[in-house]
């Protein structure tokens, strides 16, 4: 049978609470340096700030608007708007600004539905905008596909996987999207689960036989703490890793004919998961076959950005 111990890692959605407030200031301080001080120029600009809000609201001008969903979508991201709010009022004014929310991170929203009503300076949200609504569109995104991608395997026993391609800096926010829409993840890093995959495998000179199997005993030995994780690309150099007690089987690149023997022949003694170029097309017939898990990148990095605006009350 296979083993339980890393049930709880294996079988894993990153919820908000998991998130450092420190990373979510870090990245939103970045966005918003980008937009009113050219962070990431060699030479700034002379002048920083919006001068266009500076002409045109007055600083104790106050305002409304609402968030608005363009098109069907599953919200993600509401949770950071006051953060991003808050980095944008001028320091030592006293003003505040803030939202109240009629939907939830993961909620299915249809189009027109308003997902919050923000309040505060008129200059504060004129300059938020447009990072705010990038966090929100991006976000939202990855959630929506997730949950299409989730919905190709209800009914089976297999769950979807993202991955770690991910944007630069961003990743455990797409990865809280991605779970938000109702992937699992897999890992957050190289940090925590040993994945000796076919390069490690190269290196080692240990793809097949006695030598693949004493590298993947070695690995559970070493950190018994966490799950180890094999990456096969053919059918015999599943019977060695099996052996030495790997905690899943990566079945890399196998073609749909292939898959069903090397299934059967790990049956329960390993977790199993299916990767390389899956497909909104090719998901759910890869999980009449049964692996515990496929894994699909396009989850993240071919999500489209989810259009939602800000509508500005009169």
């Amino acid at each position: 049978m296979k083993s339980m111990l890393h049930a709880d890692h294996l079988l894993r959605r990153l919820r908000w609470e998991e998130i450092s407030p420190e990373y979510l200031q870090k990245l939103v301080e970045t966005a918003r340096d980008e937009d009113l001080g050219g962070l990431g120029l060699a030479t700034p600009p002379a002048v920083a700030g919006d001068p266009t809000t500076a002409l045109l609201a007055p600083t104790t001008a106050s305002a409304r608007a609402r968030l608005v969903a363009r098109t069907p979508c599953v919200a993600c991201g509401l949770n950071l708007v006051p953060h991003i709010l808050h980095a944008y009022l001028t320091a030592g004014s006293g003003a505040r600004a803030g939202g109240e929310f009629y939907v939830e991170d993961g909620d299915e929203v249809a189009t027109g539905t308003v997902l919050a009503t923000l309040e505060g300076p008129a200059e504060t949200l004129l300059r938020a905008e447009r990072v705010l609504l990038n966090f929100l569109q991006k976000l939202s995104g990855i959630a929506t596909l997730a949950a299409t991608f989730a919905a190709r395997l209800r009914g089976t026993g297999t769950r979807v996987l993202d991955t770690r391609k991910t944007t630069p800096g961003w990743r455990v926010l797409e990865k809280y999207a991605a779970a938000t829409g109702g992937a699992w993840n897999h890992r957050l890093g190289l940090h925590d689960r040993i994945m000796l995959k076919d390069n490690h495998l190269a290196a080692g000179k240990a793809s097949a036989g006695e030598r693949l199997a004493a590298i993947v005993r070695q690995a559970r030995l070493a950190r018994p703490d966490l799950a180890v994780e094999c990456e096969v690309d053919e059918i015999a150099q599943i019977q060695p890793v099996l052996e030495a007690g790997a905690d899943v089987i990566l079945l890399d690149n196998f073609p749909l004919p292939a898959l069903k023997p090397a299934l059967d022949l790990i049956g329960t003694r390993a977790w199993t998961e299916v990767s390389g170029g899956v497909s909104l097309e090719s998901i759910a017939e890869i999980a009449r076959l049964g692996p515990d898990f496929i894994s699909a990148g396009a989850i993240i990095h071919r999500a489209a950005w989810t259009d939602i605006g800000i509508d500005w009350d009169a």
